[in-house]
Order: structure tokens, then C-alpha cells, then sequence
């Protein structure tokens, strides 16, 4: 009998309440060429439709399906990673639409840089109607051609989520998903970045149609950016932990006065520090939102 033959790409898909858009996402995933690859999904207590959905595209498909209730992102992050057979892994959302050929250029890009046990690409964001726009979201262009830990610590080069393919093994040996945190992906970047260094985000390839709307968990900033300054605190041991500290702080600054000039003021004794990069934010309270860009 022949040994069945592992998956080079295994793509880890979590599902959670994302009935009007899981299909597209798992048909997106499906319709890649090039390479060979598996699916795996886990639907988290989803309260929709999507378990009926994943179920009749299950049959369809054949992919390894699981439904079960709700456990959180991170446990179902781990859970996925388990069963991961890849030699390389990719993360995808259920909302989103994952553009052709992104599994076999990506995993050609790391075959190709056996140094790496990370890559990243490109994103272009899409309306909720799935319009997907005519250019890249700038703020992971400014990331190429890599990112080291020191700019990723100190909020100065950014990654998505949906942009990411790993070395599964590398991964699994840092521990994978830390659970302490409610979102996944930025503790994780940085045990990446710390404990196998700076890591490559290539222009040459997009790998997400990034689904835009209200239930996207960006949209919570407080709540993500108190997560950050606790995840830092992991790192409190590093020289650069109170600039890290105080350039996360202006960065919520400047999100909150761009939303709210009065509740920006209001938190300025809090969010503010002495540095050139509170200062340089703190001019926000005085431009108009029409002038200013996040």
C-alpha cells in the first residue's frame, strides 16, 4: 500500500457566524492551483447557518471538516494547527476571498528561501458587497521588503493576518497560539520575529480580498490596543519596552483622534508621553477628519 502523500500547503480556516460570506471564502480556498494543498475548517459554535453551509461543502469538497462549540479564536487556532499535515501553513478568515494562485506563490517563495520560516504578502481591501478595490492596502506595502522585531515591537511596520504563511514544525516548536490574548496574530509575529529574527513581506504576490465591515475586530480599538500594551509586557525585560510602550500609546492617541477629537482629549494625560512621536500625533486634535488619514 502507498503512503498517503502530505500536503505542501495546509490552509486553516475558522468559521464563526459568517453565513453570508463562508461559502465564497471556502470556494476561494478550493479554486487554488498550482500547488498541492489541504483545507481544514473549524466551525466555533456558529449560531447561523454556517455549519449547514460547511457541511453541504464538505461533501462537495472533501476537506476536513469540524463543528463544535465555541471555544474562542485562539483555541480554535491551536486546534486547527493540530491538525495541520503541511509542511506549510496559511490562516484565512471566513469572510474573506483568498485571490488565484496565492498557495502555490507563496509556498514558492519560501521553497525558495529555506533561511525563512515566514513569509508575508499583500492585501486589497474589499467592501462588504465584495467589491474588491482597484489598489493594495498601503500600510503593508510600507512593510516590504521585511520586518524585523524591533519595528514590529515598536508598531513601525505592520503585517495581516491574511497575508502570512509558516514553516508549520518552526511554529509548533514556539508554542503556537499564546491563549493569554484574546486576538491571535501579533503575539505570535513576535515570538516569530524574536526567537528566528527579521522575516520577509514580498510585493510580489496579494493573498487576501480583505472583507471590510463592522464586525471586523479591528474595529474595537480600545479593546485591541489595551491587549497590545499587554502583550508587550512579555518583553518588559528589553531596552526598548517603555519606547514600545509609549509609541503604542500615540498610535491609539492618533486612532481615537481621528474618531473622537473630545474623547482624545479627554485620554490625553493617559495615552500621552514626552517623545516626538506623542507630539507628533497630539497636532491631530487640531486638523479636521476630512485632512487626516489614520
Amino acid at each position: 500500500m502507498e503512503k498517503p502523500v502530505s500536503p505542501l500547503v495546509s490552509v486553516l480556516l475558522a468559521s464563526y457566524n459568517h453565513e453570508e460570506y463562508v461559502e465564497a471564502s471556502v470556494r476561494s480556498v478550493m479554486a487554488q492551483k498550482g500547488v498541492d494543498f489541504e483545507l481544514v475548517v473549524i466551525d466555533d459554535g456558529s449560531s447561523d447557518s454556517s455549519p449547514e453551509i460547511l457541511s453541504r461543502l464538505q461533501s462537495e469538497f472533501g476537506f476536513t471538516y469540524v463543528h463544535r462549540p465555541n471555544k474562542g479564536v485562539v483555541g480554535t487556532m491551536n486546534e486547527l494547527l493540530a491538525l495541520a499535515k503541511g509542511k506549510y501553513f496559511c490562516t484565512f478568515a471566513s469572510d474573506d476571498i483568498m485571490p488565484p494562485d496565492r498557495l502555490c506563490k507563496q509556498s514558492s517563495y519560501l521553497a525558495a528561501h529555506p533561511g525563512n520560516v515566514a513569509c508575508f504578502g499583500q492585501v486589497v481591501p474589499m467592501s462588504k458587497e465584495g467589491v474588491v478595490a482597484e489598489s493594495r492596502d498601503p500600510r503593508y506595502l510600507k512593510s516590504v521588503p521585511e520586518v524585523s522585531f524591533e519595528q514590529s515591537f515598536l508598531g513601525q511596520k505592520a503585517l495581516h493576518g491574511c497575508s502570512e504563511m509558516f514553516v508549520t514544525e518552526k511554529i509548533r516548536a514556539i508554542g503556537g497560539y499564546d491563549s493569554r490574548f484574546f486576538f491571535e496574530d501579533y503575539p505570535l509575529y513576535l515570538k516569530i520575529l524574536y526567537n528566528y529574527g527579521t522575516q520577509p513581506v514580498s510585493s510580489d504576490f496579494d493573498c487576501c480580498y480583505y472583507r471590510e465591515h463592522g464586525d471586523n475586530m479591528h474595529e474595537n480599538h480600545d479593546r485591541m490596543y489595551s491587549e497590545i500594551l499587554r502583550i508587550l509586557e512579555d518583553y518588559k525585560s528589553l531596552p526598548l519596552y517603555k519606547k514600545a510602550v509609549n509609541s503604542w500609546k500615540a498610535n491609539w492617541f492618533s486612532t481615537l483622534a481621528y474618531q473622537d477629537k473630545k474623547v482624545a482629549l479627554k485620554r490625553v494625560f493617559e495615552l500621552g508621553s514626552f517623545s516626538f512621536l506623542f507630539f507628533k500625533r497630539l497636532v491631530k486634535i487640531f486638523v479636521p477628519k476630512f485632512w487626516l488619514k489614520y
